[in-house]
């Protein structure tokens, strides 16, 4: 009886491992899955003549791919990666590389490693290896978390493969890396002297990038990204031209009323919305399923974020919380400046909306980052229960 017992025991400790996940968390990203399918079809179905269903059939392919890496990385033991951290920032690091000597020209870019129907964009998984290598870094560092050198190591170590995507150019994938660098410096306790001193070197940098260095005859940043960074401003100086894009997002979202045009939505079927299945996705969905559509596409982004937080409250260690709170800060600045950018609040930086835009290296970047929280959130809950808690 007791050697049935123990085996019983041993079965619920090691069997239902796979089932032992944040279920919002999972209706969260199935939901954004499922309404990414649905609006990527719907916006594409003209645009390649004789396979309406081109990009459709590859964005299933990838959140299949990506969903399986979901599962499996959510039974992984994530505290692990901290012994690798300096395998995973080398291997970001020399991902961002070849894509400079292997990879391929598109609109003045150079972003992504073409392999048959997939073009792998390293800038994108470079975000997740950015959160688990620097997590890594901080805690070897726990104890000196209050030196400035700690703080410049770290930022250092974000900066370098931030300023090699910048150079592709990818600027959004650059300040996506910022925003998760200073958001584990937050979660880490890092003295507020620190952020003061790096937003004042922040400034200067922004000063000397877009008026000094072009004054000099050095352009850091090329002129057409500055002209988008500042159209938002003014997007009626220039409508046809570098204000386009956000005026032809305002009169789709606009045009949508309470529940959208359905079929009858214009500016999607008739492609005077640029880029409708990538970076204006949301301009899609506000468009066809109107005020109801986004407000429900933003809930559920919402109710994401609210659970990333949740498990970085529930981590069992000081690392788990750390990638935590750095795939909560990389989901939360992708989804507030892709959604304003399309309303004209943002400028335009190329951030895709994540689940939701189409792209394989996108979604299945985002789907290994969700596995982590899901394998952060399994192991912080069994750690509660051993406690008693």
């Amino acid at each position: 009886m007791a050697s049935s017992s123990t085996a019983v025991q041993d079965f619920r400790d090691t069997g239902p491992r796979l089932f032992r996940l944040d279920p919002l968390l999972l209706f969260a990203t199935l939901a954004l899955v499922a309404a990414s399918a649905y609006t990527v079809r719907r916006a594409t179905l003209g645009d390649i003549p004789g396979d309406p269903n081109y990009y459709f059939t590859r964005q299933l392919i990838y959140m299949g791919v990506g969903l399986v890496l979901m599962f499996v990385v959510a039974r992984f033991d994530y505290s692990r990666l901290r012994e690798w951290k300096l395998g995973v920032y080398g291997f970001m690091i020399g991902g961002i590389l070849l894509v400079y000597a292997f990879g391929f020209s598109a609109r003045g870019s150079r972003r992504a490693i073409q392999f048959g129907f997939f073009n792998f964009q390293a800038s994108e998984l470079g975000k997740v290896l950015l959160v688990v290598a620097l997590a890594g870094f901080v805690v070897d560092r726990a104890r000196r978390l209050d030196e400035r050198e700690t703080t410049s190591r770290i930022v250092l170590l974000a900066l370098l493969p931030a300023m090699l995507v910048v150079a592709q150019p990818d600027l959004g994938s650059g300040l996506v890396y910022i925003a998760i660098v200073l958001a584990v410096l937050f979660i880490a306790g890092t003295k507020w002297t620190h952020f003061a001193a790096l937003a004042g070197l922040g400034t200067v940098a922004i000063v000397i990038v877009v008026l000094a260095a072009p004054m000099a005859g050095v352009e850091v940043i090329k002129p057409y990204q500055v002209d988008r960074l500042t159209a938002f401003l003014n997007p009626s100086t220039d409508p046809a031209d570098e204000g386009y894009h956000i005026n032809q997002s305002l009169t789709a979202i606009g045009s949508g009323g309470k529940t959208g045009r359905g079929d009858q939505s214009t500016q999607t079927k008739f492609n005077f919305l640029p880029e409708h299945h990538t970076d204006f996705v949301f301009s899609v969905v506000g468009e066809e399923f109107g005020f109801v559509g986004a407000a429900l596409v933003l809930s559920l982004f919402a109710l994401l974020i609210w659970r990333a937080l949740r498990i970085l409250t529930m981590s069992k260690n000081f690392y788990g919380a750390l990638v935590a709170g750095g795939i909560t800060a990389m989901l939360m600045f992708q989804v507030f400046v892709n959604v304003g950018m399309t309303i004209g609040i943002m400028p335009i930086t190329g951030i895709p909306l994540p689940l939701v835009s189409y792209g394989g290296s996108s979604v299945i970047t985002t789907l290994l980052a969700i596995g982590l929280l899901q394998s952060i959130y399994a192991q912080g809950r069994d750690t509660a229960v051993a406690k008693g808690l």
